[in-house]
């Protein structure tokens, strides 16, 4: 047998072995669009081997890596087929790995946090944003403060949580889950530090963050299913801001139940609002809605009563980033006018968010702190100015719809309507039961 020839039989061989091992390894996730991208790379492996003598199982093996990883990035491109599931944020060996949201949709970046100035940072900066990521990327702010460095006494290790959870919750007021999950993973090490050893209770609040995640992931696929009765066939929802799985621990909150009525089958067509000044609509959940396959189309934000206005919108849904017990929804700026205009056209504002946003403590919206954002992100765009030099800007980051505008309240509960106090309370509870 000519070395072409074998160099041909082995390679062949090897890539067939290298295949199967790959879709059984990893589960079957390879689809053939991404077989038909290793095809590629492997034929032309097979070229460099007849003409060179080297082996194939190298270049085939790279040529899987690279279709296996653009597949999980950016999806199918042949066959139309999305990645799984990708996950906002990740626990890894003691760091907390993010998506920096302030890169995308131009880039895809994955930031890894190592102590709690950076976790301050990421959170103030809105490299991670959301009512609910918050929480989480809260709550592993603390585990991490109190796993590292390793401390010797138990009392060391509630100081350094401690001093951490502070430091964390002033960085974005409005959002009650962020104060919510790192006074939950404190209660903990309070509870707990007499009783434990250091190693093991920096272990407990690891295991309290982690829970934290999994139960946000869990409520998000149970508010899917519990909003669904609010989408018709082919019904045009408006949304603002971004509540996708870029801010939660799974699917999203109102673009998780957006994208649950697109896969049964409804058709469901999404105005996504830009959402200034910082464009996470244009940026973040037109860039959601394209890996999803939903039909939209990004407007500005004072297009959006106009659209209600005539008709074209059946359905206003958002997220929250914090309820009052009589049901007052603070949440991205321009909420508010969407409400209005739902109101008067008579059709649903909905909003969709866990039980952990809800914060019975806070009687109506006039007692929630609306965070105010630098002039700077109002005065300009891209690093340019946009307003005349000495122009005075304000710039809340959230405003405050009232109760008797919101037609529902979705949670992980169920349906909360009016009057929200009692609806309210009475989910909150089952949730502490639960």
């Amino acid at each position: 047998m000519s070395a072409r020839i074998r160099h041909r039989f082995t390679g062949r061989f090897a890539l067939v072995g290298l295949s199967i091992g790959v879709v059984t390894g990893l589960g079957g996730q390879l689809s053939l669009g991404q077989f038909a991208v290793a095809g590629i790379g492997a034929a032309a492996s097979f070229r460099v081997t007849s003409a060179t003598g080297n082996y194939t199982l190298g270049l085939a093996a790279a040529g899987l890596a690279a279709a296996r990883l653009a597949g999980r990035l950016y999806g199918d491109r042949v066959t139309g087929m999305l990645p799984p599931v990708m996950r906002a944020i990740e626990w890894r060996s003691g760091d907390i790995v993010v998506i920096d949201q302030t890169l995308l949709p131009h880039r895809l970046v994955r930031r890894t946090l190592r102590t709690t100035e950076e976790v301050a940072e990421a959170i103030s900066t809105l490299r991670v944003r959301g009512a609910p990521l918050l929480g989480i990327v809260g709550a592993m702010g603390v585990a991490q403060a109190a796993l590292r460095p390793r401390a010797s006494r138990s009392a060391t290790v509630l100081a350094r949580a401690e001093q951490a959870g502070a430091l964390l919750a002033a960085t974005r007021p409005t959002a009650v889950n962020l104060s919510w999950a790192i006074e939950r993973t404190l209660a903990v090490a309070r509870a707990e530090a007499t009783s434990l050893g250091p190693a093991a209770l920096a272990r407990r609040l690891l295991q309290e963050a982690l829970a934290i995640h999994a139960e946000d992931e869990r409520a998000c696929e149970v508010m899917a299913a519990h909003a669904l009765e609010f989408f018709s066939a082919g019904a045009t929802v408006l949304t603002h801001c971004n509540t996708g799985f870029l801010v939660t621990g799974g699917r999203g909150t109102a673009l998780g139940a957006i994208g649950y009525a697109h896969e049964q089958g409804l058709a469901v067509r999404v105005f996504a609002c830009e959402t200034r000044p910082l464009l996470q609509g244009a940026r973040l959940t037109a860039w959601e809605l394209g890996r999803l396959g939903i039909e939209h189309a990004l407007i500005v934000d004072g297009a959006a009563a106009g659209l209600i206005a005539r008709g074209e919108v059946s359905l206003v849904m958002t997220g929250a980033d914090r309820i009052a017990a009589n049901g007052d929804v603070a949440n991205k700026v321009g909420t508010y006018a969407h409400a209005l205009a739902a109101r008067a056209a008579g059709i649903p504002f909905v909003i969709v968010a866990p039980t952990t946003t809800v914060d019975l403590k806070t009687r109506s919206g006039s007692g929630i702190e609306v965070e105010e954002r630098a002039a700077s992100e109002v005065l300009s765009f891209g690093g340019a100015a946009i307003a005349p030099k000495g122009t005075a800007a304000r710039n809340p980051a959230f405003d405050v719809t009232p109760a008797d505008l919101v037609t529902a309240i979705v949670t992980e509960q169920g349906v909360a309507r009016a009057p929200y106090r009692r609806s309210l309370a009475a989910q909150v509870r089952r949730a502490v039961r639960a």
